[in-house]
């Protein structure tokens, strides 16, 4: 059976991670907090948040913005499109 959790982005139970995708209060917070869905959607905003900053993933100052960015996206304001952003043709 899944493990569910009451998820902050849903604002519904759904199914849970495996496990932490992140480290330290973070990751824990998340790993409680967040479902799968809700996580697969800033695997999608954080990839397009990569390619419209030109982010570099493995530099020190992208995974703090990343990390900021991800905080909002779940527990504060949210995280914003670039103002730039061009939403992909749907063909």
């Amino acid at each position: 059976m899944s493990r569910m959790v009451q998820c902050v982005r849903l604002k519904k139970e759904a199914e849970g991670l495996d496990s932490s995708p992140w480290p330290g209060d973070l990751g824990k917070r998340i790993f409680e907090n967040v479902s799968r869905q809700a996580w697969q959607e800033w695997i999608d905003h954080q990839t397009m948040l990569i390619n419209e900053y030109r982010l570099v993933a493995i530099q020190p100052e992208a995974r703090k913005f990343l990390e900021t960015e991800m905080e909002k996206f779940f527990f504060g304001e949210g995280s914003e499109r670039p103002k730039e952003y061009v939403e992909p043709d749907p063909e």
